[in-house]
């Protein structure tokens, strides 16, 4: 293939990314209308969701072009910080820490929301670059980004009405998830995790149902309970890891 030509296909990957930095800025301008307004932080959480999907498809657009390129990885890096490190903290702050502030006298207030919601983006900027400089195919070292992106666009399109979680469980939830993506503990990837502990049969079953609880959630139920049941998902994709390390430093500790 022409050199010309693998590069103008190379814009095809970025123009999939650069949609991910934009669904990525435009969930940072919606989190900021009216803090903890649950319909624009809803609309939000639907911005980073898309991003996810756009991210997913750069990479699959890059290799079945071969239009991988090192603008397009480092173009990645930064719309990854953007959208699931950026985004998501100032979300979590106008839904959860807008008023979380700590009075020291009668001139000086801590603003302990802001302290909490930017431990998001120092998370995933550390995390990326550490991915970037070293990483082992298949596996990552921490929760991936986009899956810690994911589980803060989830919160205020699952818990509204029929079903809530406090907003201490919420946080607590942020904040583990911030210390697990900066972790050296080993996620697989999802299709790789699926495929590799059970048969091509079975994966692609179990994926399937999956996909179909999640539409007939959607179309019997709305979107609140469709998001719960991913946001379900994503928690035991993410204690799957946990168990794992824990059951490797059991055995290690025996041995």
């Amino acid at each position: 293939m022409g050199i010309n030509i693998k590069k103008r296909l190379a814009w095809v990957p970025n123009l999939f990314t650069l949609g991910n930095l934009w669904l990525g800025f435009f969930s940072c301008i919606i989190s900021l209308q009216i803090p903890g307004d649950q319909r624009y932080l809803a609309i939000s959480g639907t911005m980073i969701m898309l991003a996810a999907l756009l991210d997913g498809l750069d990479g699959f657009m890059a290799r079945l072009l071969d239009a991988q390129s090192e603008v397009g990885a480092q173009l990645d890096s930064l719309a990854d910080l953007t959208t699931f490190g950026i985004a998501p903290g100032i979300l979590v702050y106008s839904l959860l820490l807008a008023d979380f502030n700590v009075a020291l006298n009668d001139s000086i207030t801590l603003p302990l929301g802001m302290l909490i919601a930017g431990l998001y983006p120092a998370a995933v900027a550390f995390r990326l670059a550490r991915f970037n400089v070293s990483h082992e195919p298949g596996v990552f070292q921490g929760v991936p980004s986009p899956v810690g992106g994911m589980i803060v666009a989830l919160m205020p399109l699952a818990f509204q009405d029929a079903i809530v979680l406090p907003d201490a469980v919420l946080l607590v939830i942020y904040i583990v998830t911030a210390y697990l993506m900066v972790s050296t503990i080993r996620y697989s990837k999802v299709q790789v995790a699926l495929f590799r502990k059970f048969s091509l049969f079975r994966g692609s079953l179990l994926l399937a149902f999956a996909i179909g609880l999640v539409a007939f959630l959607l179309f019997r139920f709305g979107t609140q309970y469709a998001a719960a049941a991913v946001f379900a998902m994503i928690i035991m994709y993410i204690v799957s890891g946990l168990i794992s390390f824990l059951i490797h430093l059991i055995q290690e500790y025996r041995i």
